[in-house]
């Protein structure tokens, strides 16, 4: 399993690195996309070592939380919950439209910011 949970995490940084370039490029929309998955493999890295199975094919992340049997506070959950839904909403076309417009340079810095100090803290819990 090790090399399971370690294959999550080459793939998770692989994403926060994506995600950090297309902060740069001005990518805004592919920033919260990258974000969202990073901190699902990351929390699926956890899942692998905690339960050393292969986690759900989900991507609710307060969901993959729960199923870490992570306790995380109301203001990560918040934070958690909305990242989510960037995962979908980037999936579809008639969706990638509609979001794009409300996505500029301000909020993808913010989520890419919160995205890196919690996928530290999760990391942390690898060690």
């Amino acid at each position: 399993m090790n090399k399971e949970i370690n294959n999550w995490v080459v793939q998770a940084k692989y994403d926060l690195d994506t995600a950090r370039s297309m902060l740069e490029s001005g990518r805004f929309l592919y920033v919260l996309f990258c974000c969202q998955q990073a901190i699902e493999k990351i929390i699926k890295a956890l899942i692998a070592k905690s339960t050393s199975e292969l986690p759900p094919r989900i991507h609710n992340l307060v969901r993959l939380l729960e199923a870490a049997n992570l306790q995380v506070d109301e203001e990560r959950t918040r934070f958690l919950r909305e990242l989510s839904t960037f995962y979908f909403q980037t999936r579809y076309p008639e969706e990638i439209s509609s979001i794009s417009k409300q996505v500029d340079a301000g909020l993808a810095k913010s989520v890419c910011k919160q995205t890196e100090e919690v996928f530290e803290w999760l990391e942390s819990m690898l060690q």
